[in-house]
C-alpha cells in the first residue's frame, strides 16, 4: 500500500492466506509490542499540556492574525507547535526535578496532544474569515469598494463584534470534526495519504522521544537535526535580501528566465516545497507540474489574448470577471471532479464489504505473513501502529449524531446573526459540506495543502447567487464562513490523525484534543483579532495591515448576486471540461494495469497549480528528481534517510517563520531588496 499509485487505489481483501508463523517472529513481535509502554487515551491528555496549548495558541494566533491582515498569507505551523510544545513541557519536567517535585513523564503522545490543540486554536484564526469574509462584511470595506458602485448596498454591512464573533465560532467551527471521523481509517491506512506536515511533524517528536540505543534511530535523528538547521539557517540567509514588498529576494529569483518567470515558472529556493517533493510519492510531485505547464504554460496565456473579448481588458488582478475567475473556477471543477469520484468510490466499496459481510455472516479471514529478519521490524512496527490507531474507536453513530446536533443548533441560530441567509440555505451547506470537506482532505493528504478558501469562495458564489440582490452579499459571505470553517477543520484534522498514527497515539485523544483546542480557538481567535482591530486601522490601504482580500472577497459577492452569468465568457465551458477530465482520469487509474496506472496524473494536484502558480511545483519536482536519482543509486538509503531529510527541510522552515514574524510585527524589516530587470 505504499506505492503511489494505492494513493486513489480501491482497498481489496484477498483470499486467506495461511502460513506457520515460526516462533522467533513471534518472539520479536511481542518484544517489539512490548518495548514501549503507551499511555490509556485519557492520560495522553494532561493539565500540564492544556495549559502549554493555551499559552502557544495565543502566540499563534498572535502571529497568525498579523501574515493575514498583512498580507494574506499563512504557512503552516504545525512543526514550530510541536517544537515549542516540547520544549515549555521539557522546560518544566526540568524545573520540577530540580526542587525535588515528582511529575509524570513527558511522552510522544503528549507532546502530540499538545501539537493538535494548538493547531486547532490557531486554524481558526486562519480560516476564521478574519481576514476575508467576516472582515468583507464591515463599513470599511463596504466604503473602499464604493458606495456607488453596483450591488454594494449599505444593508449589506455588518460591522465586527466580539461577541457575536465568539458565537459565530463556536456556531460552526466543531461541525467539521465530526464530518469525516468515520473516514480516519481509509484516510491513513487504507489509502496510506502522505500528509507531509503531519509526517514531518510526527518525526520530529518522535525524534526528541527516540531510545538513543537503536542505531538508525540515532542517525534518522541526526539527519533530521542537520537538515534542519540547514532549512533554518537558509531561511534565515533569505530573509535578508527580500526588503520590503512582492518582488525581492529569492522568492523571486527569476532561475529558468525573465519570460519563463512571468509566468511562474521559477526555482524560489523553498526547503519546505523541495522537502514535500523528497516526501510525497513521484507522482504527486509530476501531476503538479504537468498542472502547472498545462495552465500557466498554455491555459492561461491563451485567454490572456482574448483579453477585451472574453472579458474586459482593463480588469485588476483579483477581478473574479476576468482571468482570475478562470483561475479560480476551473481549480475548483478539476479538485472537486477528483474529489467527489473518491468518495463516491470510498461508499460503494464499503458498501460492498458490508453486503459480503452480511451475507457471509462469517469473519474474514486473517492473513499471516512468514517474516524474514530484515524485513520483520518496519512490518512490526506498522502492525504496532494500525493496532494503536485502531484501538479506541470513535463510534459511527457518535460522530454522526453529533454532526446532525451541532446542524441542528446552527441552523437556528446562522438566521439570527445573517437574517438574509435563510435556515433552508444552511441545511443545504451542512449537506454538501461533508462531500467537500472530504475533497479538501484528500488534496491535503497528497499535496499538503488546503484549498478550503477555495471551496468556501465556492459556496460564497452559489449562496448569493441564490438569494439574489437583497441580501446576497451578506447571505453569501456567511455562507462562505460555514463552508471554509467545515472544510479547514477536517482537513486539519486529518493531518493530525497522521500524526498521531505515526507517533502511536490514540485517534479518540485526538479527537479530544481537536474538541479542546477548536473551543480555546473560538474564544483566543476573535480576542486575538480585537487586539488587532483595537490598536490599528484595520483595512486602511495607506496603513501596515491593508487585509487584502477583504475587497476582493466582498467584490465576488457581489459579482454572485447577479448569477453564474456574469463569469467571463466560456468560463463555465472550461470547468464542465476539466470537472469531466478529472472523473475520466480517474477512471482511468483505476482500470488501467498497475504499469500503466503509476503513470496518470492526480487530478486535485493539478488542480493546485491552476490557482496558486507554477513555482512550488518545480521546486517539488527538484525535490522528487533527487529522490529518484537517490533511489536509484542507493535505494535503501533512501528509504531510510529521505523521509529524515525531507522533515528536516519542512521543519526548519517552519521554525523560521516564527522568528520572521515576530520581526515582522516589530516592523523590522529586511535590509536588501534583491530584484532582476532585463539586461
Amino acid at each position: 500500500m505504499g506505492t503511489v499509485e494505492n494513493a486513489a487505489a480501491s482497498v481489496e481483501i484477498s483470499e486467506p492466506l495461511l502460513q506457520p508463523v515460526d516462533e522467533e517472529t513471534k518472539k520479536s513481535e511481542r518484544d517489539l509490542l512490548d518495548e514501549e509502554f503507551i499511555p490509556d487515551w485519557k492520560d495522553q491528555i494532561t493539565l500540564r499540556g492544556i495549559l502549554v496549548s493555551v499559552v502557544l495558541g495565543v502566540v499563534f494566533c498572535i502571529i497568525t492574525h498579523k501574515l493575514i491582515l498583512s498580507n494574506g498569507i499563512v504557512p503552516s505551523l504545525n512543526v514550530a507547535a510541536g517544537l515549542l510544545g516540547f520544549f515549555f513541557v521539557k522546560f518544566w519536567t526540568t524545573f520540577q526535578f530540580k526542587f525535588g517535585l515528582s511529575g509524570r513523564p513527558f511522552t510522544h503522545q503528549e507532546n502530540t496532544v499538545i501539537q493538535t490543540c494548538v493547531v486547532a486554536c490557531y486554524g481558526l484564526a486562519a480560516s476564521g474569515g478574519f481576514g476575508t469574509f467576516l472582515l468583507a462584511m464591515d463599513e470599511k470595506t463596504y466604503k473602499l469598494i464604493g458606495e456607488d458602485y453596483p450591488g454594494n448596498r449599505a444593508e449589506d454591512v455588518k460591522n465586527p463584534g466580539l461577541l457575536w464573533m465568539t458565537g459565530y465560532l463556536f456556531i460552526v467551527s466543531f461541525l467539521g470534526l465530526f464530518s469525516l471521523v468515520p473516514l480516519r481509517k481509509v484516510m491513513v491506512m487504507d489509502y496510506k495519504l502522505t500528509y507531509p506536515s503531519g509526517t514531518a511533524t510526527a518525526m520530529l517528536i518522535n525524534s526528541f522521544h527516540t531510545n538513543a540505543g537503536a542505531e538508525l534511530a540515532r542517525q534518522e535523528v541526526s539527519c533530521l537535526g542537520k537538515y534542519l538547521s540547514i532549512s533554518f539557517f537558509w531561511s534565515c540567509f533569505k530573509w535578508f535580501f527580500s526588503g520590503i514588498g512582492d518582488s525581492c529576494g529569492f522568492d523571486e529569483f527569476p532561475s529558468l528566465g525573465l519570460t519563463l518567470f512571468k509566468n511562474t515558472f521559477y526555482f524560489d529556493f523553498s526547503p519546505i516545497y523541495v522537502g514535500c517533493g523528497l516526501i510525497c510519492p513521484h507522482i504527486v510531485s509530476c501531476s503538479f507540474l504537468l498542472g502547472a505547464i498545462i495552465s500557466w504554460g498554455f491555459l492561461w496565456p491563451f485567454i490572456s489574448q482574448r483579453a477585451g473579448d472574453w472579458y474586459p481588458a482593463d480588469l485588476g488582478t483579483n477581478d473574479f470577471r476576468g482571468l482570475y475567475g478562470y483561475k479560480v473556477f476551473i481549480a475548483i471543477s478539476l479538485s472537486l471532479g477528483d474529489g467527489l469520484y473518491n468518495l463516491i468510490k470510498i461508499t460503494a466499496i464499503s458498501i460492498k464489504e458490508m453486503c459480503k459481510i452480511i451475507i457471509s455472516q462469517k469473519d474474514l479471514p486473517i492473513l499471516e505473513e512468514v517474516l524474514d529478519n530484515k524485513s520483520s521490524k518496519s512490518l512490526l512496527e506498522g502492525k504496532k501502529r494500525d493496532g494503536v490507531f485502531l484501538k479506541d474507536r470513535i463510534p459511527f453513530w457518535f460522530a454522526a449524531s453529533g454532526y446532525v446536533g451541532l446542524a441542528a443548533i446552527s441552523t437556528a441560530t446562522i438566521p439570527i446573526m445573517f437574517p438574509p441567509l435563510r435556515w433552508y440555505l444552511v441545511i443545504c451547506s451542512y449537506i454538501i459540506a461533508p462531500a467537500l470537506a472530504f475533497c479538501n482532505s484528500y488534496g491535503a493528504g497528497l499535496t499538503d495543502m488546503s484549498m478550503a478558501t477555495i471551496y468556501g469562495k465556492m459556496g460564497l458564489f452559489t449562496f448569493a447567487s441564490l438569494v439574489g440582490s437583497n441580501g446576497g452579499v451578506l447571505a453569501g459571505l456567511a455562507a462562505a464562513g460555514v463552508m471554509t470553517s467545515i472544510v479547514a477543520t477536517a482537513a486539519d484534522l486529518m493531518q493530525d490523525f497522521k500524526t498521531g498514527y505515526l507517533t502511536l497515539s490514540s485517534a479518540k485523544s485526538m479527537f479530544v484534543s481537536q474538541l479542546i483546542g477548536t473551543a480555546m480557538g473560538c474564544v483566543i481567535a476573535p480576542l486575538t483579532f480585537w487586539l488587532y482591530w483595537s490598536a490599528f486601522d484595520i483595512g486602511s490601504p495607506e496603513g501596515p495591515y491593508k487585509a487584502p482580500y477583504a475587497v476582493t472577497t466582498r467584490q465576488l459577492a457581489i459579482l454572485a448576486i447577479q448569477g453564474f452569468s456574469e463569469l467571463p465568457k466560456h468560463c463555465l465551458a472550461f470547468c464542465l471540461v476539466f470537472f469531466v477530465a478529472a472523473l475520466v482520469i480517474n477512471f482511468l487509474r483505476d482500470v488501467a494495469p498497475k504499469k500503466v496506472s503509476q503513470f496518470i496524473p492526480v487530478p486535485i494536484a493539478m488542480a493546485l497549480t491552476f490557482y496558486i502558480g507554477a513555482s512550488f511545483a518545480v521546486d517539488m519536482f527538484v525535490g522528487t528528481v533527487v529522490l529518484f536519482v537517490w533511489e536509484r543509486l542507493n535505494r535503501k538509503d533512501a528509504e531510510d534517510y529521505a523521509p529524515a531529510v525531507a522533515s528536516g527541510l519542512i521543519c526548519g522552515d517552519g521554525i523560521w517563520s516564527i522568528p520572521s514574524a515576530v520581526l515582522s510585527i516589530f516592523r523590522i524589516n529586511p535590509p536588501i531588496c534583491m530584484y532582476f530587470v532585463p539586461s
